[in-house]
């Protein structure tokens, strides 16, 4: 009971990480859809003469792209962090199963000594019930024979 307790526990933590994670997954994702559609607008920016891209320009431009990567990166630093707590979870939710397999084979080799147990006792009552029907058998036919012998004298008399 305290072992589904605890395991019920972990489940719920489990589920409580992975909504925050989610959560904060989603905010960086948008975060990040919003400085591609900056990047987008830097990149259509046209400032130098005859519409054209200045120096300026493009280092804007790379400077947005570095805000990208630097975004991607918090993003998949993020999944792996989501992704070693599932792996910790799961890890933990294994051992709780063993814990649990193995108190059931315990139970299990209980019940099956329990059993041969009873079986060894039924077996010696059966055993003592045939001794005593064999001997009650035997009893019964000396007594009959008896009965016959005695008649016989009785009637030759």
């Amino acid at each position: 009971m305290m072992l589904q307790i605890v395991f019920l526990f972990f489940s719920l933590f489990n589920l409580q990480v992975a909504e925050a994670g989610d959560a904060k997954l989603q905010l960086m994702i948008q975060e990040r859809d919003q400085l591609q559609a900056q990047w987008k607008e830097s990149e259509a920016k046209k400032s130098g003469i005859f519409g054209n891209r200045t120096k300026k320009d493009m280092i804007e431009t790379n400077q947005w792209l570095e805000r990208i990567l630097a975004k991607d990166n918090q993003i998949m630093d993020e999944l792996r962090m989501i992704g070693s707590i599932e792996t910790a979870v799961i890890g933990q939710e294994k051992e709780d199963y063993k814990t649990i397999s193995f108190r059931l084979e315990n139970q299990v080799q209980a019940l099956r000594r329990a059993l041969a147990e009873k079986d060894q006792a039924i077996s010696e009552k059966v055993e003592a019930s045939r001794t005593f029907e064999w001997a009650s058998f035997i009893l019964f036919l000396v007594c009959l024979g008896m009965g016959v012998w005695i008649y016989r004298i009785k009637k030759s008399l």
